[in-house]
């Protein structure tokens, strides 16, 4: 288990403005995911960088933009960041861990990338580990006690439903699959 990671902390740190009262709820689900994917993942020390990017930006367009069509700005977000970084490279393929987190089946695209492990590990946090993929619920359970919902689970109901209502034409991401 990561119990810190640098760079998610530096990405978060850097949007806390953006995430305000959230921003330990969104904080505790972006380890909790990355910590997942992790355990997901081939050689987690060496991917743990793209796993906490993805992590930081995923869902973060919805605080930066103030939209629950989020995963675009969250796109725009990360595309920038990786560019500053000089790590374009990898672009692509976060992009599509971004693009792909909601999706309800197996992706079946580049099986070597992190989207299917990344996909997995949201899926197993929004369900708060109904789903588990075969890992150990007592892992589950285990970064809950450490990286608490801290109300993350009730604040995305909350915004799913403000966006229903004032939108409800136009569903929300992970309803567009």
């Amino acid at each position: 288990m990561f119990e810190t990671i640098p760079t998610l902390d530096a990405i978060l740190d850097a949007h806390a403005a953006d995430l305000g009262e959230d921003d330990l709820a969104y904080r505790n689900h972006a380890y909790r995911v990355a910590n997942i994917c992790a355990m997901l993942s081939p050689n987690p020390p060496e991917n743990i960088e793209k796993i906490a990017i993805a992590a930081a930006f995923h869902d973060l367009g919805i605080w930066t933009d103030k939209t629950f069509d989020y995963l675009q700005p969250s796109i725009r977000l990360v595309t920038a960041h990786l560019d500053r970084l000089g790590k374009s490279e990898w672009a692509t393929e976060i992009c599509e861990m971004i693009l792909q987190h909601h999706k309800l089946s197996p992706y079946r695209g580049n099986s070597q990338w992190l989207v299917e492990p990344f996909r997995r590990a949201d899926w197993m946090d929004v369900s708060c580990g109904l789903l588990n993929f075969g890992l150990s619920r007592n892992f589950l359970r285990e970064l809950f006690v450490k990286w608490s919902s801290a109300g993350f689970h009730r604040r995305l109901v909350s915004l799913e439903m403000k966006h229903l209502l004032s939108h409800p034409w136009n569903p929300v991401p992970m309803m567009k699959w």
